[in-house]
């Protein structure tokens, strides 16, 4: 279990012990108050030669941390803390992490998601199981965490950072807290009834919007696409849209909700992902997906050449005769085409002679017809014999270059949509 050497850690850690659980001790020093953090340490590690339990410790340079990460401090020693918890107790085969937190502490917490803003989710504060984190005193208060030390003649440690006001969690601990139970002596039993209202609500939530999913998203290549109608046919429309898309980094909402009656080919963007409307659909992608590989607009292949790997993976081989073309494999008259074929994306003005059919098709309409999204059309590449298309690749040949009764040498091409 976590051990900082404070009263919460230190009074789980007893509790552990008198029940004779098998408990490891992992302490932290983030070395950020000198003297004082070394001091902690020193004090967790006679603790546990006087319970005679096995701890581990480890001694981290948070601030350098914080600047390579560009992180709070705050965020730093909690990134390290739990790196290091997961990673040890992987190593030493340990089945649960308590840790120490309370009440108390579920409040602040609440009460701080409240103040940046949240959804119900963020409201339920504190998770008593997440993983292999286990927090066993989530319901006990600071005060009775205090009555049992005192009861217990049981000695720690104060961080002496707990009494600066200067983080936010703090200035709530020293100043709104004892306000809050002033006013209002049961504010703690009030609070744990509504975080299980609020526990239950969010459970009946997640449940609608499982039956919403189901219903309105489909699983595309490399992302996701959403049924615009049958989205609108469900009622709020708008608050069902944030608990389908809210973890995907969007922030602002009414453009989100706008962008369900906008034009085809609105784009919204978060830090990771882009939100395309292409008619009835919007379509979900990460922005990497969609992103070229390479500025390069055109690439040559020689005659001898087996295979390439940039900007898609193709193969080249002359088979004895041909079969089935499709999607990804075509059958080729060697004798029809000119080296080297030039592999380039398409553009606007591209016509070619779709495969079992007659007569030539503009690439545009081509795309369309065939319902290919925005996003999808960015990544259509082009295998042309000089300034003729021998393969939409991944979707359809071109008729003038196919293989017939008379055709003496065939190429089988084939792609590899990795």
């Amino acid at each position: 279990m976590a051990c900082s050497g404070g009263i919460d850690s230190v009074v789980l850690t007893h509790l552990f012990y008198k029940m004779n659980c098998n408990v490891t001790l992992l302490h932290c020093n983030f070395s950020l108050r000198g003297k004082e953090s070394d001091a902690d340490e020193k004090f967790v590690v006679q603790w546990s030669e006087k319970l005679e339990v096995p701890i581990y410790t480890n001694t981290f340079d948070t601030e350098r941390y914080a600047k390579e990460n560009a992180i709070s401090i705050q965020m730093a020693a909690r990134e390290l803390r739990y790196n290091w918890f997961l990673e040890i107790s992987d190593l030493l085969k340990i089945d649960f992490i308590a840790t120490a937190h309370h009440l108390d502490d579920n409040v602040e917490t609440y009460l701080i998601n409240t103040f940046r803003g949240t959804g119900i989710k963020g409201l339920e504060g504190i998770p008593e199981v997440n993983g292999k984190i286990v927090r066993p005193l989530l319901p006990f208060s600071r005060e009775e965490i205090l009555n049992y030390a005192e009861e217990n003649n049981i000695t720690w440690r104060e961080d002496s950072s707990n009494k600066s006001t200067k983080y936010l969690r703090n200035k709530i601990r020293l100043e709104v807290m004892p306000k809050l139970k002033e006013t209002n002596p049961k504010a703690l039993q009030n609070f744990r009834n509504t975080q299980n209202h609020l526990k239950e609500a969010q459970n009946l939530l997640e449940d609608y919007i499982e039956i919403v999913y189901k219903k309105t998203i489909h699983k595309t290549k490399g992302g996701y696409k959403i049924d615009i109608e049958k989205l609108k046919s469900f009622p709020n429309t708008k608050a069902l849209l944030y608990q389908l898309l809210h973890t995907f980094g969007f922030k602002e909402w009414d453009d989100v909700y706008h962008l369900l009656n906008a034009q085809s080919g609105k784009k919204l963007f978060s830090d990771t992902h882009t939100l395309l409307k292409d008619r009835q659909f919007l379509f979900l992608k990460l922005i990497d997906v969609f992103n070229t590989k390479t500025n390069k607009e055109q690439y040559l292949i020689s005659e001898n050449k087996k295979s390439i790997s940039e900007p898609i993976y193709l193969t080249f081989d002359e088979v004895a005769q041909g079969s089935k073309t499709d999607h990804n494999t075509v059958f080729v008259d060697k004798d029809t085409v000119q080296f080297p074929l030039v592999l380039r994306k398409w553009k606007n003005g591209d016509v070619f002679y779709p495969f079992g059919m007659q007569g030539k098709k503009k690439l545009s309409k081509f795309l369309k017809d065939e319902k290919i999204s925005l996003f999808d059309k960015k990544n259509v590449w082009l295998l042309c014999s000089q300034k003729n298309i021998v393969w939409v690749v991944g979707h359809r040949a071109d008729d003038r270059f196919k293989i017939n009764s008379t055709t003496k040498c065939i190429i089988k091409i084939s792609y590899t949509n990795e």
